[in-house]
């Protein structure tokens, strides 16, 4: 221990050691197979001491035991173990995550300041995945305009799961898009996905950025600003929804699909 810089104690506290599993775990590397009482004289540790901080560190997976008291002996074990012990937090830290996300839009629907009307901004990727968590709350139809190029450009990794929940939820989502190949690709879930559309001429109505009416609550989704807005109002989500209605008319009188399925029908001259 001596000899043993202070750069590698201190870089192992960085992967969470304490100071005295720090010491030990350089301790028992350089004495190979020992005992507690070694390990705690080199260590700089008290015996009783010795023993909790080596079963901790065996909890970690760097330390094994062999033998029984009196003659029980303690090995380090690879260094390539800190790997995988770093592995396994992240691992566990991503859970944790993952658990959080799926838990922000409930804690949401109980998070109520007086009676006025509530604005919310996510900024960030993150943020994104945030409102779009929150439209998983919604207990009647969502209504949408949206364009799958800038979402899945954005958050490609993120959607395709997203629509599985939403299905999954019984959520169904009414879509006013732009006609572009990854729209029409999607199209063919539709069913799958519980998603009614109506596809609208690109080079007329280019819609950016997203936005999602259901409930309560107006959902915005800048993919240029990388800015979610939530507008919590019954007042302006009714008005929003009726706005919404007179567009989906025009919309499905647009619709590329039904114009091309209305094409293949006429006879021919």
């Amino acid at each position: 221990m001596k000899n043993q810089s202070k750069t590698v104690v201190e870089r192992l506290l960085s992967f969470g050691l304490s100071l005295k599993e720090a010491n030990v775990y350089i301790a028992l590397l350089e004495l190979g197979r020992s005992t507690v009482s070694k390990v705690s004289r080199e260590a700089n540790i008290n015996r009783t001491t010795g023993y909790d901080v080596l079963s901790s560190l065996a909890g970690k997976g760097l330390v094994s035991i062999s033998g029984k008291e009196p003659r029980q002996e303690y090995v380090a074990e690879s260094p390539t173990s800190l790997l995988a012990l770093l592995d396994k937090r992240l691992k566990e830290t991503q859970d944790d995550i993952d658990k959080a996300r799926s838990l922000v839009p409930e804690l949401t629907a109980l998070h109520r300041v007086g009676s006025r009307p509530q604005i919310r901004f996510y900024e960030g990727i993150e943020g994104l995945k945030q409102v779009y968590e929150d439209t998983l709350t919604a207990t009647m139809p969502i209504y949408a305009y949206a364009a799958y190029e800038d979402m899945h450009g954005t958050l490609g990794d993120y959607f395709p799961k997203y629509y599985e929940r939403r299905a999954e939820k019984g959520i169904l989502a009414r879509g006013i898009v732009p006609e572009t190949p990854l729209t029409l690709e999607r199209m063919k879930k539709n069913k799958e996905e519980m998603r009614e559309a109506a596809v609208i001429p690109k080079d007329k109505f280019d819609i950016s950025p997203d936005i999602e009416i259901y409930d309560n609550k107006v959902m915005i989704a800048s993919w240029r600003e990388k800015l979610g807005i939530i507008i919590e109002s019954a007042e302006i989500a009714h008005a929003m929804k009726k706005i919404y209605e007179l567009a989906w008319e025009e919309a499905k009188r647009l619709d590329v699909q039904n114009s091309q399925k209305d094409t293949n029908k006429k006879p021919a001259a």
